[in-house]
């Protein structure tokens, strides 16, 4: 990648008009690349960027390798100074920014490749969860769920008190004791043995634990403190006289709503508007001459606060829909879509398909009704069926998409979706905004859970 940066930005220097002639540019460049090179490997590996436990998951590999590349531009230019070495300002300029672009893409696709093997059953490491049922059991529940993170539960160890059973409730084998993990490492082989809460009654204990498993070089051990669903952004860990203390920063839904979110929705709605409006006007046409009913469908929507509002989307069903609903089952949970639903009409498949139907959502985010990213907007039903967490999904404005429409929208179960959108409301940031509109392009091409 960063081979291929430096091509770039020899070429681009040499033929964009905005730089001066090219002179001696060439030689100079070719001959300090491979200093830069070097330099930009030593200072990932510097930075823990090839570290196996960042790769893979999480954005602190990325961190990283922009971390790592900043520092190398300065050194860079602090010893051409220094040395007085004519460096072409025109190949710096474009050079580390095509580096940081190459290298973050690079870690993207190999990124997506690591977690389609892992998906499949390939580059997984074997799990030994030690701990009480209850606890081993919620966590084999997120492993399972996101199997590419590449956590295969091999098996667990529980206290005395809960001995007997083969397997607990979630179906993983019993091993044995927690006193007998230096035996069971050694019999089995795991490359994690994980800690979850309840499997030690005192830091001793586990400090003991630990020591017998000082002399398994492969065995990697992993402490999960009794805390799901928080962002690192909101995790400090604070070494203090020998405890490490973990600091938990306060839910960020209040910053949800802050002027900066409002502006970046205003400008994003109108440029979006501004593109799409003749697909819009064109889709708005195609279903009013389908069957001679209005193109809009309106639908009294629930918004922060438990403000309701009227959201727009294009009608993709029937004129006749409301009158219709009794020809379909009945609703298992809260959220309900059909995978069949009769009521679809031709134009409806189609924008169903590319979530077209939720352009004109775009008009309800300008009005400040609704955010580009957010919870997904529920009906006045739903909210009197919601029990207490649930309504902390109403702290923050309804978004066209959200972490429930990049993961698998109408595929989800209504729990997923709860969990989502409870996640995106306590873990906030713009960041996270910025990459759930990127996976929203990508999901909506592949048409995930459209229907």
């Amino acid at each position: 990648m960063i081979a291929l940066a430096t091509v770039l930005a020899i070429r681009f220097r040499m033929t964009l008009p905005i730089f001066a002639t090219a002179g001696d540019i060439l030689e100079n460049t070719a001959l300090a690349s491979v200093f830069f090179l070097g330099t930009w490997l030593v200072m990932l590996v510097y930075f823990g960027a090839y570290e196996l436990d960042v790769i893979g998951a999480g954005t602190e590999e990325f961190k990283q390798v922009v971390n790592a590349s900043v520092f190398t531009a300065a050194l860079v230019a602090t010893m051409a100074y220094l040395m007085q070495y004519p460096l072409s300002r025109g190949f710096f300029v474009l050079y580390f920014p095509l580096g940081v672009m190459t290298l973050l893409l690079g870690r993207l696709v190999s990124r997506r490749v690591i977690q389609r093997l892992r998906s499949a059953g390939h580059l997984n490491s074997k799990v030994l969860l030690v701990g009480s049922p209850i606890y081993i059991a919620e966590i084999h529940q997120v492993l399972a769920r996101e199997s590419w993170l590449g956590y295969q539960v091999m098996g667990c160890l529980v206290p005395a008190v809960h001995a007997g059973p083969e397997t607990i409730s979630a179906g993983v084998p019993v091993l044995g004791l927690i006193e007998d993990v230096r035996a069971v490492v050694d019999e089995f082989s795991p490359d994690i043995v994980f800690f979850t809460a309840g499997a030690v009654k005192s830091s001793t204990a586990l400090r003991r634990l630990a020591w017998d498993l000082e002399d398994h070089a492969h065995v990697q051990i992993i402490v999960a403190p009794n805390v799901t669903d928080v962002s690192s952004e909101r995790v400090r860990i604070r070494p203090v006289a020998g405890l490490p203390l973990m600091h938990l920063g306060r839910s960020r839904s209040q910053l949800a709503t802050n002027d900066a979110k409002r502006a970046f929705d205003l400008f994003g709605s109108l440029a979006v508007l501004a593109l799409v409006w003749p697909v819009l006007l064109a889709l708005m046409l195609w279903i009013r001459l389908h069957d001679g009913g209005p193109a809009l469908f309106r639908q009294v929507r629930v918004g922060r606060q438990g403000a309701e509002f009227t959201c727009l989307k294009l009608r993709s069903m029937s004129i006749d829909a409301e009158d219709r609903l009794a020809e379909l089952e009945a609703r298992d949970h809260v959220l309900f879509k059909s995978t069949q639903d009769p009521r679809v009409t031709r134009p409806g498949r189609f924008i169903r398909r590319f979530s077209l139907d939720e352009l004109p959502q775009l008009w309800n985010v300008v009005r400040g009704e609704m955010s580009l990213v957010g919870p997904r907007p529920p009906l006045p039903t739903e909210v009197e069926q919601y029990e207490d967490d649930m309504l902390r999904r109403l702290n923050v404005m309804p978004g066209m998409t959200g972490l429930w429409q990049v993961s698998g929208r109408s595929d989800l179960s209504w729990e997923d979706t709860v969990r989502l959108d409870l996640y995106y409301v306590d873990n906030w940031s713009m960041v996270q905004d910025l990459l759930i509109l990127a996976r929203t392009v990508t999901a909506v091409l592949a048409s995930r859970g459209a229907y």
